[in-house]
């Protein structure tokens, strides 16, 4: 248990019936590092507050505090930590209500989001067996940066790349994670990027105060005489894990930073989109998005 901000809930509603709880939140995980050559070191217990307004976070890593400051509300980031959120559940209203069937929270009853009400739900890498996004930001932010999810275990220590921390959703909706039965999230690192710096988080919800997002997208652009460098782009909230535009990346690197590039970019990831009938929007929403906020971090370059 680390800020419970989330886990709380969930025993509260019967969701979670653990039989033990340990808490975390004085093991020696809170500090915040940075070094040109190392990159960004991060303690599981750090709050995300703490991380969110940490002068090295906002300076290289800037996408990672808007998307900290984008989730929940200043009490809850008070709170939460930083290994927590990595592991926190989806918000479907299915999962949460013990009334209805969900291959997530019950393996084997169904899925009725694919007939029912899916308007916030993926529309990328999902299955027949589930459609539920994951509902962090900061995880988006940290897919973008190829962050390493560092963990102990009986047997001692691990590390996790955030792309091989969450698992795809197939048929066990329920196993969301490679994290080892038993293991600690420690700390979380990303290296260093030369695009991390000039970067920026944008989230997309149905009202302007504290709501989970509808879509979202970590953007990281290194531009040098009108060509792209490099360029980190990840989703959120289109599928059961922060979604790392791969696609798009490779179609963007070594060409022109400009609008009908970033569009095309867009267009190419978005292939793979499988929208159900009420959830197509976001197709649009987030070829938008990348578009946007590209072309805002090339124009911030320019200057």
């Amino acid at each position: 248990l680390g800020g419970g901000t989330n886990l709380v809930d969930l025993m509260k509603a019967g969701v979670e019936r653990p039989s033990l709880l340990v808490d975390v939140r004085e093991l020696p995980l809170d500090e915040v590092r940075f070094s040109p050559g190392d990159g960004l070191s991060i303690g599981a217990t750090v709050t995300n507050s703490d991380l969110a307004t940490h002068p090295d976070v906002r300076r290289h890593y800037p996408a990672l505090s808007q998307a900290l400051l984008a989730g929940a509300s200043g009490q809850l980031r008070n709170m939460a930590t930083v290994g927590g959120n990595l592991l926190q559940r989806t918000r479907c209203g299915y999962f949460a209500d013990l009334a209805k069937p969900c291959n997530k929270r019950a393996p084997g009853t169904g899925c009725p989001a694919r007939a029912g009400d899916h308007r916030n739900h993926a529309i990328l890498g999902a299955s027949e067996h589930c459609v539920a996004t994951h509902p962090s930001d900061m995880a988006v932010a940290l897919a973008a940066f190829d962050a390493v999810i560092s963990y102990e275990t009986a047997d001692g220590p691990g590390e996790l790349p955030v792309e091989a921390f969450y698992l795809p959703v197939g048929d066990t909706p329920h196993i969301e994670t490679a994290l080892p039965a038993g293991a600690v999230i420690t700390g979380v690192t990303l290296p260093p990027a030369p695009a991390a710096a000039h970067s920026r988080y944008r989230k997309v919800r149905e009202r302007a105060s504290y709501a989970f997002a509808i879509g979202s997208v970590a953007a990281a652009l290194d531009v040098r005489d009108g060509v792209v460098r490099d360029v980190r782009l990840a989703f959120g909230a289109v599928a059961s894990r922060p979604w790392r535009a791969r696609t798009a990346e490779r179609a963007l690197t070594g060409g022109p930073a400009d609008e009908t590039a970033f569009a095309a970019a867009a267009d190419a990831e978005l292939a793979a989109a499988r929208p159900l009938p009420e959830n197509g929007y976001k197709v649009t929403l987030m070829r938008n998005l990348v578009v946007a906020e590209l072309t805002r971090l090339t124009e911030e370059a320019a200057r």
